[in-house]
């Protein structure tokens, strides 16, 4: 009876870190003026070499909302996204350049339509 509820316990454990790590799962967080911010699980696990342990819950814990990052404290490399996102393991969070591969500005939806393509004039 014990081997069986320790196995059971292990599978729920287990499941629930396979299914929080899962390639392709995104949270998105308000990210003010500068667009929601779209945390992508695909770039932030294992085949970057990372893993659950790296961030949690030393920079943030598991419970979404629990971490507030600011606009004064978004060049903090002591805590949070900063601790990675310095420049030197990857890409700087305080570069305007990179804004966009956290920030998204306009959904596709809100984004706006392409101009159309100018007409060809007739053969004459």
């Amino acid at each position: 009876m014990k081997y069986t509820a320790f196995i059971l316990c292990f599978l729920v454990i287990f499941a629930g870190i396979a299914i929080a790590s899962m390639p392709g799962k995104t949270v998105e967080y308000a990210g003010g003026e500068a667009g929601k911010v779209i945390f992508n699980g695909s770039t932030h696990g294992v085949q970057q070499g990372m893993k659950c342990p790296d961030c949690h819950p030393t920079l943030f814990q598991m419970k979404k909302g629990e971490y507030k990052m600011t606009k004064e404290g978004h060049g903090d490399t002591t805590k949070g996204c900063g601790v990675c996102h310095n420049g030197e393991k990857a890409f700087s969070q305080t570069n305007e350049a990179d804004c966009a591969k956290c920030h998204q500005s306009a959904t596709p939806a809100e984004a706006p339509a392409e101009a159309p393509a100018p007409k060809e004039a007739p053969a004459q």
